[in-house]
């Protein structure tokens, strides 16, 4: 190639492509939440899972009693989608009972939950709130001074 630029060439000039040692773009993982997000309540009740779900519970510990060496999430899980498309709807019927039933619990541990939102936390949960506040905002402190150093 006579005087042109060879594709790795044009690759390594190209700004899009460059990476950026310090500053700038962040890595996915480390992405701060945003402020404006309320912070998850420890004592919300958990959603019930599905009818697959519920069928996954057992047929996770039925196929790692028969393929111990097998260690991939990925494996299993492709495994017992391939076995729930092959059952019929009354073999299904036993696990859409069971999630109907964790439904039914989980509706009425949810009227508990947000009857007691309704009450209004109490002064131990107010003052607990408020020393989140405080760490948070020192947190934020304590970055600004990484940046100074940048």
């Amino acid at each position: 190639m006579k005087g042109g630029k060879s594709k790795t060439e044009s690759k390594r000039a190209d700004p899009k492509l460059s990476v950026n040692k310090k500053g700038g773009a962040t890595a996915k993982g480390t992405r701060k939440p945003a402020k404006g997000k309320a912070a998850k309540d420890p004592n919300k009740p958990k959603r019930p899972p599905s009818a697959f779900f519920v069928f996954m519970e057992e047929f996770r510990k039925q196929f790692n009693k028969e393929n111990p060496n097998n260690k991939a999430v990925s494996a299993v899980g492709k495994a017992a989608g391939a076995k729930w498309k092959t059952l019929s709807e009354a073999d299904k019927a036993p696990y859409v009972a069971k999630a109907e039933k964790r439904k039914q619990d989980y509706e009425k541990n949810m009227k508990a939950y947000n009857k007691k939102q309704e009450e209004g936390p109490t002064a131990a949960e107010e003052e607990s709130e408020k020393s989140l506040s405080e760490v948070e905002d020192d947190d934020e402190d304590d970055d600004d001074e990484d940046d100074d150093d940048e």
